[in-house]
């Protein structure tokens, strides 16, 4: 028969393995739940990595596609800027040698033309011819108020431009026929035609 040393002693050891059994079993859950949540730290972590490494390459996509989109935009934008400043100064040299059109032989035909066009857009009867001296010389308005059943007079010189203006209703009405205006009213519908013949291109 036990003594109760020995039922004490026994009672001890069994306290003391139950003890270490749930230590054991209390460390083996906690390094159980820390590997999960380590575990999914690293997923959270690879997650994130990869979203931030996402949105990076698609800012730089869209950096770059911008970049070169302006790049785009800036070289159209010259070109355009050359193909203009090159059209103004083809204008700008026609419009220097307007002056030289009068002596075209046939520069009495033009004037009779630039005349009779003005009174007809004018839809009138009566009407002052105004002109610039060469055109004054050059013009038959006798002739065109016969051709128009019209009675035209000649009015003061032009002092700027080359060809006709006419005033009609007492000067309520104008039309301007230089070759200077006409130059400037197909100025916008010419630009591109003027361009082809430029590079070569058939008009």
């Amino acid at each position: 028969m036990k003594s109760e040393a020995e039922d004490i002693e026994m009672l001890e050891l069994a306290i003391m393995v139950e003890a270490r059994d749930e230590a054991e079993q209390l460390q083996a859950d906690a390094k159980e739940k820390a590997d999960v949540i380590r575990k999914r730290a690293q997923q959270q972590a690879e997650a994130e990595r990869k979203t931030i490494l996402d949105r990076a390459k698609q800012d730089a996509d869209r950096l770059r596609s911008q970049s070169s989109a302006t790049a785009q935009l800036k070289s159209r934008s010259m070109q355009l800027e050359k193909r203009e400043k090159l059209l103004d100064d083809v204008f700008e040299e026609v419009r220097k040698q307007l002056g030289s059109v009068n002596k075209r032989s046939d520069y009495a035909a033009i004037v009779t033309m630039l005349a009779r066009e003005a009174l007809t857009q004018l839809k009138v009867n009566e009407a002052e011819v105004r002109a610039d001296a060469s055109t004054q010389k050059a013009l038959k308005l006798d002739e065109i108020a016969r051709e128009l059943n019209g009675k035209f007079s000649l009015g003061s010189k032009l002092e700027e431009g080359t060809g006709i203006v006419v005033n009609a209703a007492g000067g309520k009405i104008h039309y301007d026929n230089t070759l200077e205006t006409r130059l400037s009213r197909l100025q916008g519908s010419l630009r591109s035609s003027v361009y082809k013949v430029l590079m070569g291109e058939k008009a």
